[in-house]
């Protein structure tokens, strides 16, 4: 529609040009002819050089003695008929009858032309396609229809639950009258809630796929315009829409773009993102109900929708997609590996086990990551050994082997890692150590990654006692090896991860005697969430910061023990990080007790690595078990 728009504007505008110059051209714009003065033609007429006369109008043409044309303008009060006839000329005068029509031609066209392309470009400044000028307000939500690229439920896997959840609502839409007469109703809203990457977009792309009937798609920031209204507006235009094709469904992607908590925040509410808010909760459950209009929506920033929202009659459903487990993470990775060839060693279920708290979108980014390594090498398919190389790059970046190190960073790197690895092997409730190197990654010179063996739900007081001391063991080492006043800025992500650990034992989790069991966050946080952090005493906040302090001493001063006990397996192990650069849980093993790694019957130790250490402390449960203690690089001078 379009493109047909635009062709007709094109050809009219070729057209009014035309018009204007064969205008402007007059009937004789063809002809050559010279212009004379009017002076010299009457002498050309007087001395008979003049064989035949065309008046046309004001203009007179003739031709010469030599056979040449001329042409000569007739003043408004010379007789010029008379001479012609005297002198025996041939006069012949043409018709003016359109001499009226074309004066007013040659003064309209041009702002005619001038008002039709001012009209096209305004046209394509507000949309063009929504109503041309006076589409501002219009929705901006678009009917999905995927001919080619559909997405069903079989695309969809390892959130078993949500999916359930949302089959329901597109068996109500085929078969409304199985659960109608019990007196059911169907669901006017459901919200998806979970993490980024969990698979919410693709959940409703899979509904827009299984249900069969219309299914319009918009983000929520398309709503919230600078003019006060025009979003209001847009929720309007798009229930008018959703009515005329209900039934329907609506998906309202990052609905926490205008859903947001009415009045939060110090300078009040926005007025533009309130009233598009209000009008869409009216639309949703008003004065007048909205049959056969099903709402989804996806957020990952539940706790800042307004609660009028989340109210049943609004979203009846709330269904949260979280990380899937262990047995999800093989169905996804089952799903993204069919167009992918994959070699006879490659076995999922190893990979799934491996990938504790990935989401969906990382487990699609680990399976394109190994298909891409193994087409940079020239495999026809795609090993084990590729997604070894591509869990290690999605976790902790790509290996910086160009980075050029002095053998006294690479030493200090070896001991510092060294000591995280044999203090989290000597710790029993540590995550088992997967993998120790000194090949710089990401920020960091080298690191030491842990996975737990089954999916972290909680963590208990011992657990985060003995992940304390791991992380504190790189200090510990330096120390151990070249004493306090050579200690370097390596350990500065190991205090970091430390300081965020032992503050949520103690300000979230309850697990200090002397601060008790009472949720501290927002008042050491300050403004958190919809109202503002509480105030404590001075008294208490010195004493949070005094237990805070006695966890990761005592981790310090754990870990320093343990390296002093297991000082030969230490050096051991540093030595072995020197010679071999990267060595896996069992290659450490057998490295501490003095034996060679083995390297040849394990996995190509050349291209695998580790991450530097970001765990970050979960309010309930971790997502990923990251690396421990990255040595992070020296500062440049």
């Amino acid at each position: 529609m379009g493109n047909a728009r635009n062709i007709a504007f094109w050809v009219v505008l070729f057209l009014l040009i035309l018009a204007l110059f064969n205008l402007f051209s007059g009937p004789g714009g063809t002809m050559q002819s010279r212009e004379i003065p009017y002076s010299q033609f009457v002498t050309s007429v007087e001395s008979g050089e003049v064989s035949q006369v065309t008046l046309d109008g004001e203009q007179i043409r003739f031709r010469g003695a030599d056979g040449g044309d001329y042409m000569a303008v007739k003043p408004a009060d010379a007789a010029i008929t008379d001479l012609l006839i005297a002198n025996e000329i041939p006069v012949r005068a043409e018709k003016q009858e359109q001499s009226g029509f074309q004066s007013f031609l040659m003064t309209l066209l041009p702002f005619l032309l001038l008002i039709g392309v001012w009209v096209y470009f305004m046209n394509r400044m507000q949309g063009g396609g929504k109503g041309g000028a006076m589409g501002f307000g219009k929705s901006k939500a678009k009917m999905l229809t995927e001919k080619h690229g559909r997405v069903t439920f079989d695309d969809v896997a390892g959130i078993d639950e949500a999916k359930e959840e949302l089959e329901e609502i597109v068996e109500f839409l085929r078969n409304p009258q199985k659960f109608s007469r019990l007196g059911g109703k169907i669901p006017k809203g459901a919200l998806l809630v979970g993490p980024p990457g969990t698979g919410k977009t693709l959940l409703a792309r899979a509904i827009a796929g299984e249900a069969g009937v219309p299914f319009f798609t918009i983000s929520g920031s398309d709503f919230v315009e600078m003019f006060v209204g025009v979003g209001a507006s847009r929720v309007r235009d798009m229930f008018e829409q959703a009515k005329k094709n209900a039934p329907c469904i609506v998906f309202i992607d990052e609905i926490d773009a205008v859903g947001r908590h009415r009045g939060a925040g110090y300078g009040g509410g926005n007025d533009e993102r309130e009233q598009t808010l209000n009008q869409l909760l009216v639309e949703m459950d008003g004065f007048e109900a909205n049959e056969g209009v099903i709402i989804l929506a996806a957020t990952n920033r539940k706790d800042v929708l307004d609660p009028a929202l989340l109210r049943p009659g609004r979203f009846d459903r709330q269904v949260t997609v979280a990380n899937p487990d262990i047995k999800g993470r093989e169905k996804i990775l089952g799903v993204h590996a069919r167009k992918t060839p994959l070699g006879p060693d490659v076995d999922l279920r190893i990979i799934a086990r491996g990938t504790p708290g990935f989401s969906g979108a990382d487990l699609a980014n680990l399976v394109n990551e190994a298909a891409l390594m193994a087409a940079r090498v020239g495999r026809r398919f795609v090993t084990m050994e590729d997604f070894e190389n591509a869990k290690d790059k999605v976790m902790m970046g790509a290996e910086r082997r160009s980075m050029v190190l002095t053998a006294e960073q690479k030493e200090k790197t070896a001991y510092h890692e060294a000591g995280h690895a044999v203090v989290g092997m000597n710790l029993p409730e540590c995550d088992p150590v997967y993998k120790a190197t000194i090949i710089p990654r990401g920020g960091a010179l080298g690191m030491v990654v842990s996975l737990p063996e089954i999916d972290r739900l909680n963590w208990h007081k011992s657990e985060c006692e003995q992940k304390l001391a791991m992380t504190m063991a790189g200090k510990a080492a330096e120390i151990l090896k070249w004493g306090e006043g050579n200690v370097s800025n390596g350990p500065a992500g190991d205090i970091q991860q430390a300081s965020a650990l032992a503050r949520a034992m103690v300000l979230r989790w309850g697990m200090s005697e002397k601060v008790g069991n009472i949720d501290y966050a927002e008042a050491h946080e300050g403004y958190s969430g919809q109202t503002p952090g509480f105030s404590v005493s001075a008294h208490t906040k010195e004493l949070i910061e005094e237990e805070v302090k006695r966890f990761i001493e005592e981790a310090y001063a754990r870990a320093y023990g343990i390296l002093q006990d297991k000082s030969e397996e230490w050096e051991r192990l540093a030595q072995g990080l020197l010679e071999y650069e990267t060595l896996t849980g069992d290659e450490i093993k057998r490295v501490m007790a003095g034996d060679p790694p083995n390297v040849d019957d394990g996995d190509d130790t050349s291209d695998e690595g580790s991450a530097p250490s970001v765990t970050a402390i979960p309010k309930t449960k971790p997502k990923k078990s990251p690396p421990e203690g990255g040595m992070e690089p020296e500062p440049s001078v």
